[in-house]
C-alpha cells in the first residue's frame, strides 16, 4: 500500500484510504516557475503510482486563474493533463483528496493529507525546458522534501544518464524477453510505496543496469516497468541500433 507523509501531522498515512475507491489528487500552483512544475510533477508521480496499484484517480489543478503556460510547460515534462479544480463536478468533488503543494506556500487547502514539495532554486525556465526529459530526471533524482538547485552540471549529468539508459534499453530489447525478477519488482514497489521515494527507484535501476546474473531481457522489462512511473521514455531508441 502506498503511504505518504502528511505534512499536516508529520505522520505517514495511506495515499488512498479507501482501497480501489476514487481518489482525487489536487495540485496547488500559483504561477509558472520551476517549483510549480515540481509540484505538478509530484502529483503526476502520485497518480501513476496509485494507478499501478489499481486505484482510480482523478487529478485537478487548483490555481487562482487559468494558466495555459503552466499547462503547456507541464505537458513538455510528460506530466499528464489536470482538470480545472475550480470546476469540480457534482459528486466527484466529494472523492477523498490528497493535496500536493509547495511547502509554506500559504493559501487555503481543503481537507485531506498534504504532500509538501520543497523549492527549486530560481533558474531560467526556458533553459530547463530545452531538454524536458533531462529536467524531469534531474527533479526525480532529489527527494521532494529537499530543495533542489538545477545548475548546468546537474542537467548535463541527467542528460548523460538518460542517454546511457536509452541506449542500454535499446540494446537489451534485442535479447529474448525475460520477466522482471521478483526481488527487483518488490524493491521497486517498496521504494515508490514508501512516501513516493523516486530516488530509491532510480537507485534500483542503477543496480539492475550492472548487476551480474540478470538476463538482458529482464533488464529491459525492469526498465519498461519502472518507466510506467518515471515517464522518461526510456524505450525511445528502440530500433535505432544497427
Amino acid at each position: 500500500m502506498l503511504r505518504i507523509l502528511d505534512a499536516r501531522t508529520g505522520e505517514p498515512v495511506p495515499a488512498a484510504p479507501a482501497r480501489r475507491g476514487l481518489t482525487r489528487i489536487e495540485a496547488h500552483a500559483s504561477g509558472l516557475d520551476p517549483t510549480a512544475l515540481r509540484v505538478l510533477l509530484t502529483a503526476d508521480l502520485l497518480v501513476r503510482a496509485l494507478e499501478l496499484g489499481g486505484t482510480p484517480v482523478w487529478t485537478t489543478l487548483t490555481a487562482p486563474r487559468d494558466q495555459p503556460e503552466l499547462r503547456t510547460a507541464a505537458e513538455r515534462l510528460a506530466i499528464r493533463p489536470f482538470e480545472d479544480g475550480r470546476d469540480l463536478a457534482s459528486g466527484l468533488g466529494d472523492a477523498q483528496a490528497v493535496h500536493v503543494a509547495q511547502r509554506d506556500s500559504g493559501g487555503t487547502i481543503g481537507e485531506g493529507p498534504v504532500m509538501d514539495v520543497a523549492q527549486v532554486a530560481p533558474a531560467a525556465l526556458e533553459a530547463l525546458l530545452a531538454d524536458p526529459a533531462a529536467f524531469r530526471l534531474a527533479l526525480l533524482a532529489v527527494p521532494r522534501s529537499e530543495p533542489v538547485r538545477l545548475d548546468r552540471a546537474a542537467l548535463d549529468d541527467a542528460a548523460r544518464c538518460l542517454a546511457r539508459w536509452r541506449r542500454a534499453v535499446a540494446g537489451w530489447a534485442r535479447r529474448p524477453s525475460r520477466p522482471v525478477p521478483d526481488e527487483v519488482r518488490a524493491r521497486l514497489r517498496a521504494a515508490w510505496e514508501d512516501d513516493l521515494d523516486v530516488p530509491a527507484v532510480l537507485g534500483v535501476l542503477r543496480d539492475v543496469e550492472s548487476a551480474p546474473g540478470i538476463p538482458d531481457g529482464a533488464r529491459f522489462e525492469t526498465y519498461a516497468y519502472a518507466d510506467r512511473l518515471l515517464a522518461l521514455d526510456l524505450a525511445r531508441d528502440l530500433g535505432s541500433l544497427a
